[in-house]
């Protein structure tokens, strides 16, 4: 696990595509993250290297929500043969996105500092701050936000990013209530001997489900449409 934690302030910022303003992420929070993310909160691809909130449709529809984050396979190409020296790509995303956080931070004239790290096949940054200005009701911006940091990185690498942005610990704290309302589904569908259907939740919230109820040995699946997908536990 690498670790990289910084503080605010002016910063050169890589060649990115322009950053977004206050309004930009209001737009895209009013656009909505899942039209744009599968279940594994992957975005969809954008060929014009923009980092726009409003992206084509989801390559990824119709596929199994339930894949796990073992089955994706490692998406910064193949490094077989490498030098040793040779940065790792994801150190290389976590950068990239550290940066361009930064710029947005001091363009928005917030506070905060900037954590990065790398857990198995993802990189992850948070903003560690008290302000939900980032988050938004439900995380709509944060997810909005975490799109456009990953197509800023997929402008300055080429490859598309799977990268976790988090802020205020909004994704933490949501990840522990996901596990209990997986609990309690597995339970009710293991005593009721019925399908347990869920509330809508987004892309990130689906996947946390699924994984909690493939460990409790159940199977399950997303049905609907966005935004009103949601999780269907199976006894």
């Amino acid at each position: 696990m690498t670790e990289d934690v910084r503080e605010d302030g002016p910063a050169a910022a890589p060649a990115l595509a322009e950053s977004p303003t206050e309004q930009d992420l209001g737009a895209a929070a009013e656009a909505g993250p899942s039209a744009s993310l599968d279940d594994d909160g992957v975005p969809a691809a954008d060929t014009s290297g923009t980092p726009s909130a409003a992206v084509a449709a989801d390559p990824a529809a119709g596929s199994d929500d339930r894949i796990s984050e073992s089955q994706v396979g490692d998406e910064s190409g193949d490094d077989a043969g490498s030098d040793d020296d040779a940065e790792n790509p994801l150190e290389t995303e976590a950068e990239i996105a550290a940066d361009y956080l930064e710029e947005l931070l001091d363009i928005a004239d917030l506070d905060g500092d900037i954590d990065t790290y790398i857990e198995g096949d993802r990189a992850h940054v948070s903003v560690i701050t008290d302000a939900d200005t980032l988050v938004g009701r439900n995380g709509e911006v944060l997810d909005a936000l975490q799109e456009l940091t990953r197509l800023a990185v997929m402008t300055e690498t080429g490859e598309r990013s799977r990268l976790m942005l988090d802020v205020a610990g909004y994704r933490d704290r949501r990840r522990r209530e996901l596990l209990e309302v997986a609990s309690t589904a597995v339970a009710d569908a293991k005593d009721s001997g019925e399908r347990v259907t869920l509330s809508p939740m987004n892309p990130f919230e689906r996947k946390v489900v699924h994984d909690a109820v493939a460990g409790a040995g159940l199977t399950s699946e997303s049905e609907g449409e966005e935004p009103n997908r949601r999780v269907v536990v199976i006894p």
